[in-house]
This record gives C-alpha cells, sequence and structure tokens, in this order.
C-alpha cells in the first residue's frame, strides 16, 4: 500500500484542487471566483513535479508512471489555459451590470471539478495494474467530459453533441467491461502482470483471446478508432472549442494508455521475447485486429475530412486519423529489447501524445479566440480567411500548429510521425507504412486548405467578420502551443529518451509463474541464446 501511495501523489493534489473550486467556483464574491483557474494551475504544476520524482513501479512498464503523468499535467496546463471563459460568461456579464450573483445560475465550479476530476482518471490510468482499477479510472476519465461537453456552451447543439457522446461513451464502456469479465473467467485474476504470467505459462485461451479482442474493441471507442468512431465530429461541433481540445487528447490518452496495458499481457513476442528477428509479434488475431483498424482509421478519416467544410469536424476526423497512425506504433511494439528508440513503437506512441497534444491545443486556441458578433465561435473556413493579415499572432500560431499536425520538418510533429514510420518499418509492418505513408499525403490536402485560407486568402472576402474574444489566457495558450512546436524540437532529446524510457518492457515469461525454478533452467544457455539481464525477467507478487 505504501509504494502505491508513492505514485499516487500527483492524484492526490489533483484530487485536493478538485474539492476547493467547487468551492471557490460558487463563491459570491468575484475575485474568489475568478481564482479558481490558479488553484487548478497550482495543482497541476504540484502534480507535474511529484510526477518527476515518482519512484519505479512492478509490473510489464515499470517506468511509464512519471512520463505520462508529466506529460498529462504539461498538456493539461495548456487546456486551462484554453478553458477560460467558456462557463457563466452571461452571468458575470450580468453581475458587471449590478445584477446580485446567484449561485445556483453558475457552473464555473463543476465545470473546474469535472475537468480536474477527468485529469485525475487520467492519472489513475497510467498508474493502473489491474483490471478493476483500468476501469474506474478510464470511467473516471470519461465521465466528467460529458457533463462538461453539455454546458460548454448554451446552445441546443451542445446538449445533442452531450447526448451522443454519452451513448458512444456508455457503449463502450460495456463491451470492454465484458471483454474484462472473459479476461478474468480464462485467467482467475484481474492483476495484469499475473493475466500475463498465465498467458505466458499455459497459452491463451480460446476464452481469453475473445476477452482481449472484445477488450481492445471497446477501449477503441476512447481513441474513436473506425469503426467505433460514430458521433465524434458531432461531438467537436457541438462543444466549445476548449473543450473539443480537451476532447482531442484526454480520452485518447487514456485509449492508448490501456491499449498499452492490456496488449502487454501477451506480449509482442513471438517465441524469441523480441531478440531475434523482426523484434517479436502480437498473437495473429489481435495483430489483425489491430492492423485492419489501424488501416480503416487511417484512411477513412482523412478521406471524410477532405470532405468537411467547418474546421471543427476536419479536426475531428483528423483526429481519428492520428489514432491510426498511432495504432500503427501499437503494432509494432518495444522492437528489440534494449534497441534503439526508432524501433521502439511504444515509445513513438508515448513522444507522439505529447506533440499532438501540443499542437492540438494550439489549433483549437485559434478557434476559440475569435467570435462573430453574436457570441458564436469561428468554425467555418471563411471564418479564418486572411487571418495571418487581420490578426497576425492568431494566424501564424494556426500556420504552425497546423504544418507540425502535417507532419512538416523541422516542428515537432515531424519527430513524432517519423518515429511511427521507423518503428512500423523496424517491424516488418511495410504494407501498414505504406499506408500511413499515403494517409499522410492525403492529410495534406485539408491541411494545406487550412494554411491557405488563413495565409493567402484576402480578410476582405470573409462574408460575416469575426473578433477577438475578450479572453487573453486562449491566446497565451495559442502561442504557448506555437512556441513548443517551434523549439522543443531543439530539446527533443530529452524528450525522446524519456519515452523510450518510459516505453521499457518486461514480458512475462513461463519461468516466472515458477517460484522455484531448477537451478538448470536459470543458469544454462545456448549460444544462440544469450542470457537475459534481470530486468528483462518479468517482475512476481
Amino acid at each position: 500500500m505504501t509504494e502505491k501511495l508513492a505514485i499516487l501523489w500527483p492524484e492526490i493534489f489533483l484530487f485536493i484542487a478538485t474539492c476547493l473550486v467547487m468551492i471557490t467556483g460558487q463563491w459570491p464574491s468575484r475575485a474568489i471566483r475568478q481564482f479558481t483557474p490558479w488553484i487548478c494551475a497550482v495543482a497541476l504544476f504540484a502534480a507535474f513535479f511529484a510526477a518527476l520524482v515518482s519512484p519505479a513501479t512492478q509490473g510489464m512498464f515499470p517506468a511509464i508512471v512519471p512520463y505520462a503523468k508529466m506529460l498529462i499535467a504539461g498538456v493539461g496546463m495548456l487546456i486551462l489555459l484554453l478553458l477560460s471563459g467558456t462557463v457563466d460568461r452571461q452571468l458575470e456579464t450580468e453581475v458587471d451590470h449590478g445584477k446580485a450573483f446567484e449561485s445556483i445560475r453558475s457552473n464555473r465550479g463543476e465545470f473546474y471539478a469535472f475537468f480536474m476530476f477527468s485529469l485525475t482518471g487520467l492519472m489513475l490510468t497510467a498508474s493502473a495494474d489491474d483490471l478493476i482499477w483500468l476501469f474506474l479510472a478510464l470511467e473516471l476519465t470519461s465521465l466528467p467530459t460529458y457533463i462538461m461537453v453539455a454546458i460548454s456552451t448554451e446552445k441546443k447543439k451542445s446538449l445533442e453533441a452531450a447526448v451522443k457522446y454519452f451513448f458512444l461513451g456508455a457503449l463502450g464502456a460495456a463491451i470492454f467491461l465484458y471483454g474484462f469479465a472473459l479476461i478474468y473467467g480464462a485467467t482467475g485474476s484481474t492483476n495484469l502482470s499475473e493475466i500475463a504470467t498465465v498467458f505466458a505459462t499455459d497459452g491463451i485461451s480460446s476464452l481469453g483471446m475473445i476477452g482481449l479482442l472484445i477488450a481492445l474493441i471497446g477501449v477503441s471507442f476512447k481513441i474513436a478508432a473506425v469503426p467505433m468512431h460514430f458521433y465524434t465530429p458531432d461531438v467537436y461541433q457541438g462543444a466549445a472549442s476548449p473543450v473539443a481540445a480537451m476532447l482531442a487528447f484526454v480520452p485518447k490518452t487514456a485509449g492508448f494508455l490501456a491499449l498499452m496495458f492490456i496488449l502487454g499481457t501477451v506480449g509482442w513476442t513471438d517465441g524469441t521475447n523480441g531478440i531475434s528477428g523482426h523484434g517479436g509479434h502480437l498473437p495473429v488475431a489481435i495483430e489483425a485486429t489491430l492492423w485492419i483498424m489501424a488501416a480503416l482509421t487511417m484512411t477513412v478519416g482523412n478521406i471524410l475530412a477532405l470532405l468537411q467544410t467547418s474546421i471543427k469536424r476536419i479536426l475531428a476526423y483528423s483526429s481519428i486519423a492520428h489514432s491510426g497512425y498511432m495504432l500503427v506504433g501499437l503494432i509494432a511494439g518495444p522492437g528489440i529489447i534494449g534497441g534503439p528508440f526508432y524501433q521502439n513503437g511504444l515509445a513513438a506512441v508515448l513522444f507522439y501524445l505529447l506533440t499532438y497534444g501540443i499542437m492540438t491545443v494550439g489549433v483549437f486556441a485559434v478557434l476559440a479566440s475569435l467570435e462573430h458578433r453574436n457570441g458564436d465561435e469561428a468554425d467555418e473556413m471563411d471564418d479564418i480567411r486572411g487571418l495571418c493579415k487581420s490578426h497576425p499572432v492568431l494566424g501564424w500560431t494556426l500556420v504552425i500548429c497546423t504544418f507540425s499536425m502535417l507532419g512538416f520538418p523541422p516542428l515537432i510533429g515531424f519527430l513524432g510521425k517519423v518515429g511511427l514510420f521507423t518503428s512500423g518499418i523496424a517491424a516488418g509492418q511495410y504494407a501498414l507504412i505504406v499506408i500511413l505513408g499515403i494517409n499522410s499525403a492525403i492529410a495534406a490536402c485539408y491541411y494545406l486548405r487550412i494554411i491557405a485560407a488563413a495565409y493567402i486568402d484576402d480578410p476582405g472576402k470573409i462574408s460575416s467578420p469575426v473578433f477577438l474574444a475578450p479572453f487573453p489566457m486562449r491566446r497565451i495558450a495559442g502561442v504557448l502551443s506555437a512556441f513548443c512546436v517551434l523549439f522543443l524540437l531543439v530539446f527533443a532529446q530529452p524528450l525522446v529518451n524519456g519515452a523510450y524510457h518510459a516505453a521499457r518492457f518486461i514480458p512475462a515469461t513461463a519461468d516466472a509463474a515458477d517460484p522455484h525454478p531448477h537451478t538448470d533452467q536459470m543458469d544454462h544457455h545456448t549460444q544462440d541464446e544469450p542470457a537475459k539481464p534481470e530486468e528483462e525477467i518479468a517482475l512476481t507478487d
């Protein structure tokens, strides 16, 4: 219990802040109400540094907790800046004009509390070592976002988007929970390391394989993989841009962490533990399922994005396509044990989640910073025409972040995509890499449309003019994102090393199930099979 508590300090800080903001958000004094986001910021900073000193854990991914939680806290701070002014805008305007504050009409406390709850669930997902823990963490990540979508605007489309998102999430939860139940039935355990040991010792039974496949499909709802992507574009378009930016990062990160843990129970091995060949493969049924899902997700997401005129819907389908890209890294797996970063698909996924979160916040920050005279946010392509001339800071923020999402060198998005390409090639997934390359070219079509509208088009062509939203924090979030996209590449090596260290995978072995292995089994090694270092032997309870 003490060891578990040592890695949960980031979540504890976030939970304390959650309790505080539920109080300060309803306070009659406006000064205290405005202090609510700062409480969240202090908690995120504390969580970041607590994660930095978190100890290694036992299990398949002993070093993933610090990197994942620092990633969540860092991107969470950018999203927090972006959330400025999302709720209670009309209520605060009425208070400015002399009307008494009515706490029953205020949503500020609940909104920031749900935001912190969702990030807490995401951090708990990174700490998960048990199926029950993983299920509860995923639901804590998702449930608050349904309410955040509903209250993000005062329009009916937000309520419609929230209902659709709720049904999508409920269906996904039911499916992966059923898969978890089947895995428990096949192994007799909910602990991920014990499940991995059972699979390594006794093989994967038919019931276990069915449970794994159902669990993977259910968790894929979180990453909006095809064909589990229904309603995702509607949810992005119906939610306010700051909340849509959160949806693009938080559930996706939770989903990929969960997929890594589930796949870790079967390992990326083919009898060699990744020491020879292309570094190991997943079981055929699982690899085929993920392969088809990755190819469909990339292709459907990019092709449908070409047909959109709403920028939010373009970004929604783009988010779907990015999930397909990262599935390539999951299929590639950790590569050869002790091999270089460019062969490690799991490290590429962790690094890509960081880059994707930063660039997505930057693009949505620009949309959130522009609005029409009636208060509607910018969403159509017509709204950003000539943005580099009319609002240069926002225009260049949009151009830089969009180029990074395209993977244009030397921006940080380029380095993230290179890792996925090289790990897929190292794993021998040549056909999937060809599909990835073609889809990257397709994506260039709609990304360049956005860039051309902002940089080349004449701002005089806008039919309905847009104005700066009265929330400077949103513009600051965009500028910080663009700054990170430009200059993180200079400091990319520590980030790459951190992702590589976090993705260190210790596969389970049949010997791990025997607490008293025979001496000759421990010491005997042939010339063709060198002795494994101690860190590569699965840890047991």
